[in-house]
């Protein structure tokens, strides 16, 4: 029985590496990232970086205050376009869907998160770019949000089934009706993890690239209103990262930290949320 025991603790020890080898390099890619990012552009990153435009092709300098608030009005408006939309589709799938209706939304739902940003792209370019014959941050908004609404279905329906059924039932049975139970019990108490969902799903689809090169394409100068072509950090990063000038692919690499950052601040929003909801 000895040899046993001892080939036991083998195994464990040498699976205790492996997972704990796994773990270090996840962790490690993502600090590989930051460091790699920072000791690129860091050097470029300053306050004239995030408050002044662009300048001219060639001289060195200048910042990316357009893309940054580009950026913001394209989520901004995105959000209006899929998150309700999203909600709205998870409610009814959490609370009023059957069986085979619902099991064919949540299967449309999971293929098109899966459909690739570009083919959003494309869509939003036939149906917005086209008739319009001209980019826009309308345009830019509208194929983010198509891409915003699976995430938020999933996430708000996968929130609402963690409400016990016995919170609805009481609210029923002192005289509320369906939709009042849900938006005055149901909503309120997942309402944790439908705002994680809708912050995590506004980090997925700030960095995509692809859909914005055909819809809201760039602007090397401020965008007022929202039919006019906007820049955005993502496709400022794609832009200078194939110049030929070393101060832009510095902007580059200080771009990418920039919306790096973001994104990691967004996603340690939606943990502590979960956090809390869990604690509580």
């Amino acid at each position: 029985m000895g040899w046993r025991n001892n080939w036991r603790k083998l195994v464990n020890y040498v699976m205790f590496s492996l997972t704990g080898l796994c773990a270090l390099i996840t962790v490690g890619a993502l600090f590989f990232i930051l460091g790699y990012l920072l000791w690129h552009g860091g050097s470029a990153l300053s306050w004239t970086f995030l408050t002044h435009l662009p300048t001219p092709v060639g001289e060195p300098g200048g910042g990316m205050a357009n893309a940054i608030v580009g950026s913001a009005k394209l989520l901004l408006l995105a959000s209006v376009f899929g998150i309700p939309i999203g909600f709205l589709g998870g409610v009814y799938l959490a609370e009023f869907g059957g069986q085979s209706f619902s099991a064919l939304v949540r299967y449309t739902a999971d293929l098109l998160n899966g459909v690739p940003s570009i083919v959003m792209g494309i869509l939003a370019f036939t149906i917005v770019v086209l008739p319009m014959k001209h980019f826009s941050t309308l345009a830019g908004s509208l194929a983010l949000g198509v891409m915003m609404i699976p995430i938020a279905v999933r996430s708000t329906e996968e929130a609402l089934r963690t409400v016990p059924m016995m919170l609805r039932e009481g609210a029923l049975a002192l005289g509320a009706s369906k939709w009042k139970t849900i938006a005055t019990v149901a909503v309120p108490a997942a309402r944790k993890g439908i705002i994680t969902g809708i912050v995590l799903d506004i980090a997925r689809v700030a960095g995509e690239t692809a859909p914005l090169l055909f819809t809201a394409f760039s602007n090397r100068f401020w965008s007022p209103g929202w039919n006019q072509p906007t820049a955005s950090l993502p496709v400022m990063v794609y832009t200078y990262a194939i110049s030929p000038y070393d101060d832009w692919h510095r902007q580059a690499w200080a771009a990418g930290l920039v919306l790096l950052t973001l994104v990691l601040v967004a996603n340690v929003i939606a943990r502590l949320t979960v956090s809390g909801r869990t604690a509580q």
